[in-house]
Parts: C-alpha cells; structure tokens; sequence
C-alpha cells in the first residue's frame, strides 16, 4: 500500500484546487447578499480562479521541471491554503477576488505538476490505475463543488467553502513531504518570464473582454481596447515561445496532430461539460426558489456518474485514447443536449439525465487525456505538456463561462424584447442574469406578477437551451477533430528516453514532428 502514497498525497491537492472551481457556483447569491454586492459583479468570484490558475499553469509546469517539481507542489499547497483563509474572512467583494486571484496561483502550483508527478512514480499497468484514480478525482471535484457548496452555505456559511479546504490541505503537505519523491531536470536554463506574462495578458484580456461584451456592449472603446489587448499580447507570446531556447510551451509540438487533438479535446471538455452548470445554479435559486442544498442535488447525478465512469475505465482499460477521449466528448455532447428543452414549465428534474450522460463522458475523458498527452513528448518535458493539458482545460472553463454568459443574457433580451410588454429589456436581461430575478418580479404591479414570472421562467429557459446547445455542438465538433487527429497506442506508449527524438535544447527533430 505504501506504493499508492504519493497518489494520495497528489489526489488529496487536486481535488481540493478543483472542487474550489465550481464550490462557490452554489454560494454566489449568499455572497451576494452577505457583501451587499450584485452577482453580476461576483462572477469574477469563479472566473478569476479559473483564470489565475489557466494563466500560470504553463509557466509553473515549465519552470518545475527546473527547480523541482514537488517543491512547487508543496508550495502551491501552502499558498492555495494561505489564500483560502484569506477568501473565507473576506469583509467585502474586492478582498475576496483578490484572495481568489491569490489561490489560483497556489492551485497552479499544485496542478501544473501533478501530471509529471504521477508519471514520475509510476509506470506500465500502475500507471494507468493511477491515472485513473487521478480522472476520477478530477472528474468528482468539479462535478461534486456545487453539492459541497450547497451543504456548506445552507447548513453553516457560505465562508465554510473555503475554511473547509484548510484540514485537507494540510494533511496534503504532510503526506507529500514523507511520501512524494523530488525530480527536476539537468542543467539550470534561464526562465521565459515574458512567455508566461504574455500568455497571462492575452488569456485575462480575452476573458475580461467577453465579460465586458455582455454587460457594456461589442463596440465599446473598453470592450475593443481588451480585445485588441489580447490579439497583440497573444502575437507577441507566439513571437517569444518560437524565439525563447526554453519556452514556457515548445510550439513545435503543435505540429505533432495527436498533441493538437489532444489539446483541443481538453479546450473543449471544460467549457462543454462544466462551464453552464453556473447558469443552471442561477435559475434553479433565482428563478425556481431552489437553496443551495437543492439546487446541488440536482448536479449530483454529474458526480456520481463521471467516478464511475473514470472507475471502470481503469479497471477495464487501457483503451485506445482516440476512442476514450472521442467517445466521453460524444457522451458530453449528447448530454448536454439532452437538457436543452427547457420550457417555462421546467424544474431542475429535467436537466438529472442529460447531466448523468455528461457525466459518463466526463469520467472517460479526464484520465486519458493526461495519459496520452504524457505519451507524446520524453520524460523530461512531462512538466510542460502537463502543464500545457491542465491550462488549456482551464481554460477552457475560463471562457466557456464568459461566451456562455453573452449567450443566456442575449437570448434572456431576446424573449423580452418579442415580448414587447417590458420597458428596458437590455437592462432587464442584465438584471435577470445577475441573478435579481426575485427583485424584478417584485417591481411590477401586483396584478402583473403572475404573468412577468411566466415570462422570466421562459426567458431564462430560453437562455439556457440556447447555452445547452452550443455546449452541446463545442463537444460534438471536439469529438470529431479529435478522431481525426489523435494516434496513441492503448495505455499510451511509454515516454521516451531523453534524448531520443529531441535536439539537445529539448525541441524536437523532424523525425519527432511526425509522431
């Protein structure tokens, strides 16, 4: 048993740094109401968590693989833990988005090294158990955080979301230091500061761009200014990675097709399967009358159904990682659109088995993912492409949340605009989905209540189905590329020794391009 230790002490992290991805989704309208602040305004709240942690994973990978990676990971523990107490005292809104900005770098810490720390202590058939367990930790914290969440606010505080993380994360630290063995690679190569900053710019200008889109309009000097922000910084970061002897993301393994499918499935994994689950959270409480607790219940099936998914794929596995990955995107595909046919009528029972089927392709998904991505590239950049997966995932989640956002609130205008009784639909749809749904219906004369509650329940079902089905058609298009492009032995070929098929600077041959 001693053997499973340090896939303890790394599962122990990574379930903790994720759960807090979607753990606050739930908590947002206490927040709201305990700040005295709009939800709208706390989306930053979950976005820039996913942010902070997308944005530096490449960087942290890359730098591990150079000053050790269970180092970093222990330091990630500690920092995460630090801006978790820091989250749960919070006395206002702009404490808590800063202490969660804080976090995300702790939980980057932590998650850009988890790959490479697994590949390091196992190999052959453990290797894959291991994996596995790691997917279906994956897979259980996003899908279980709003059903944590929703216990911890209902039943003690919202705060306790984040103090909850304090005792786990300890125990984390303690379990590393006496079981996790340190590995870093030769030589001491100079860090590619300007690639992590300009990749941090060009991901936060996007996102912030297309959060400012939905609120403040497409063409607004602010809204153009952050898109324009983001195109340059990313131009410039393709400029240093392609000049940089040791970039923080060697671009030259994009020419390999099963690295680029491999990618893409990750991109879209996060913002097909998870990235609606906030706005399915604000209209089952704002809309419905749900709690928090209820409101979890509901996204349960999610949970349960991706462990054991992730469960029997280990058990029975390995399988092709094209047929894994391209089967659980189709799974998440389908499942997605199986909860796109919400009326005004709709409870939250209608979303249970479309989330159960995401689930199933959730569960599938994860592990393989890391598996054949480690696969692709020699041990000694295990960091980096590790790194690079848990980035692009997300985020993935990171601008799935923020386009799905310009989705419900433009399709929410839509209804109300058709509708023609509502003198401000613009402002009326920005209200709704910023979860003041009870306010507005409570701001039309008595006699009219009825009906504006009718409308919303359709607006907002509207809006949702609509979110559903591009979700449903980003995991469909994700499943085919990835079909198309990916070519991994089952159970992954083991990774190269150094050396063999990569040049002395760690860029591969030409030879190694093809594979």
């Amino acid at each position: 048993m001693r053997k499973w230790w340090p896939l303890t002490a790394i599962c122990l992290g990574t379930f903790m740094l994720l759960l807090d991805v979607t753990i606050v989704v739930v908590a947002l309208p206490a927040m709201a109401a305990d700040l005295g602040t709009t939800l709208s305004d706390l989306q930053w709240v979950v976005d820039v968590y996913a942010l902070a942690l997308a944005s530096l994973l490449l960087g942290v990978g890359s730098r591990a693989d150079r000053i050790g990676r269970r180092k970093v990971y222990l330091v990630g523990l500690l920092v995460f833990t630090a801006a978790s107490v820091m989250c749960a005292v919070a006395p206002n809104a702009g404490v808590l988005i800063g202490a969660r900005a804080v976090q995300g770098l702790g939980a980057a810490g932590m998650f850009g090294t988890t790959i490479a720390l697994l590949g390091m202590h196992y190999s052959g058939r453990e290797r894959g158990v291991a994996f596995a367990v790691w997917g279906a930790t994956n897979s259980v914290a996003a899908a279980a955080g709003p059903m944590v969440g929703g216990l911890l606010t209902q039943y003690l505080d919202w705060r306790w979301i984040f103090f909850v993380n304090v005792p786990v994360c300890l125990a984390a630290v303690v379990m590393t230091l006496r079981s996790v063995r340190e590995a870093r690679g030769e030589g001491r190569q100079p860090a590619d500061v300007l690639g992590v900053v300009t990749f941090t710019v060009a991901s936060g200008a996007l996102t912030f761009g297309l959060i400012r889109a939905h609120t403040d309009g497409w063409t607004t000097p602010f809204t153009l200014g952050l898109f324009a922000a983001a195109a340059a910084a990313l131009t410039l970061f393709v400029v240093v990675e392609t000049r940089h002897e040791h970039p923080v993301l060697d671009l030259s393994l994009f020419r390999r097709p099963s690295f680029t499918g491999i990618m893409i499935g990750a991109l879209c994994l996060q913002g097909a399967a998870f990235a609606y689950l906030l706005y399915e959270s604000l209209w089952m409480q704002s809309v419905l009358g749900y709690g928090p607790v209820r409101a979890g219940l509901y996204i349960l099936p999610m949970c349960a159904s991706a462990f054991v998914a992730s469960a029997l794929a280990g058990r029975f596995g390995p399988w092709p990682p094209r047929a894994v990955i391209a089967g659980g995107l189709a799974l998440v595909a389908l499942g997605s659109g199986m909860q796109a046919g919400l009326d005004a009528g709709s409870s939250g029972g209608s979303l249970a088995a479309g989330l159960l089927v995401a689930g199933l392709g959730v569960g599938l998904v994860t592990p393989s993912l890391a598996a054949a991505a480690l696969a692709t590239v020699p041990p000694e950049r295990a960091g980096m492409v590790g790194g690079a997966v848990n980035t692009v995932r997300q985020l993935g989640f990171a601008l799935g949340i923020a386009v799905f956002g310009v989705i419900f609130q433009s399709r929410i205008e839509g209804v109300l605009t058709a509708d023609g009784g509502v003198p401000d639909p613009h402002g009326t749809a920005a209200a709704l989905s910023g979860g003041q749904a009870r306010s507005v219906i409570a701001g039309w004369p008595e006699g009219e209540r009825a009906e504006m509650a009718r409308l919303v329940r359709e607006a907002f079902a509207s809006g949702l189905n609509a979110v559903l089905v591009v979700a449903a058609a980003l995991g469909a298009v994700a499943a085919l590329l990835v079909v198309a492009t990916v070519r991994v032995p089952a159970g992954g070929a083991e990774p190269r020794k150094p050396g063999a098929g990569a040049s002395p600077h760690g860029r591969e041959t030409r030879a190694d391009a093809a594979r």
